[in-house]
């Protein structure tokens, strides 16, 4: 094992102790390495890094970017076992993130998509349940896709109406409460899981054909095919909405009703990114701008409490 090699796997062993899973970066991090052993390189440089992050030509500087970031990670950890290394400036390759303007599916939308999910073609009929509750449940509770997916059937409280999502994003764990026609459509997918599948051997609560737990690739596979089919991307398109956009439907719509019933949105927002999951109520806010129509309702808001504190 080269001197790299082993810096890795010690760098990714103690940030994986420190709570990172570094799933990405950890196979991002072993094509560097290999790459540096095919140079010859014993040790970081600048050269090297940029040299590799640059790769491939036509890729996005923001991919770019990222690829360096980690590298620059790995290279400060490894400057305290090899004083030749050199850390990539944090003025190389720059780039800054923007956020994707949302897609905002309309009612008429969600419906079309769980309709033609519905209609999925179907050995048993558990194709068609699963994907047409999961993207139901994802359109009333602005769950992440990888959330629902991983739900176990102790996870799902029909009695409480409450789903526990363990381990999420960031290792964070968080209660979602659902309302009574949630629990309804989630009870009526339960009893014909179970009639299908009556010998469950995994415990997850959502099911493929096989019996097994619907992966991330399929979930988006399929949704992807779902959009072509309703005419939400056209027929050769490779991009459009996304999946995710559900989320960011959800929560656009739930403080657009807040501020129509003139609730105070400032006070709501932080239960808003509880519910959501947000690491941080600065990325509930960003809501506030991602959209015309709440950017209005937010300065119309800014505007009238200016106007009350000048009176």
């Amino acid at each position: 094992m080269s001197p790299l090699h082993q810096a890795l796997e010690e760098y990714l062993a103690v940030r994986r102790a420190l709570g990172f899973k570094l799933r990405e970066a950890g196979s991002t991090l072993r094509r560097f390495v290999e790459f540096a052993e095919q140079k010859g390189a014993s040790f970081i440089t600048t050269e090297l890094a940029l040299s590799w992050a640059q790769q491939p030509s036509e890729a996005a500087p923001a991919y770019w970017a990222s690829r360096l970031g980690m590298v620059r990670c790995f290279a400060r950890y490894c400057r305290a076992l090899d004083s030749r290394t050199e850390v990539p400036s944090d003025g190389l390759l720059p780039h800054r993130f923007r956020r994707k303007p949302p897609y905002l599916y309309s009612d008429v939308e969600i419906l079309r998509l769980i309709g033609a999910a519905e209609r999925l073609p179907s050995r048993t009929g558990l194709r068609a349940a699963t994907y047409s509750t999961l993207l139901g449940l994802m359109a009333v509770t602005g769950m992440r896709t990888g959330e629902p997916i991983s739900l176990d059937r102790g996870d799902v409280d029909l009695d409480r109406g409450v789903i526990t999502l363990r381990f999420t994003k960031f290792d964070k764990s968080r209660y979602v409460p659902i309302d009574s026609s949630t629990q309804q459509a989630l009870e009526q997918y339960q009893h014909r899981r179970d009639r299908l599948c009556p010998d469950l051997q995994i415990p997850s609560f959502f099911l493929s054909e096989q019996g097994t737990r619907v992966s991330q690739w399929s979930i988006e596979r399929t949704f992807v095919k779902l959009s072509h089919e309703i005419g939400l991307r056209e027929p050769f398109d490779r991009r459009g909405p996304r999946l995710h956009d559900l989320r960011h439907s959800f929560a656009v719509r739930t403080i657009l009703d807040w501020y129509r019933k003139g609730l105070d949105v400032e006070r709501h927002l932080p239960k808003l990114a509880t519910y959501l999951g947000h690491t941080h109520v600065k990325d509930t806010y960003w809501y506030l701008s991602a959209t015309p129509e709440l950017l209005q309702w937010a300065v119309r808001r800014l505007e009238d409490t200016h106007g009350e504190h000048r009176s």
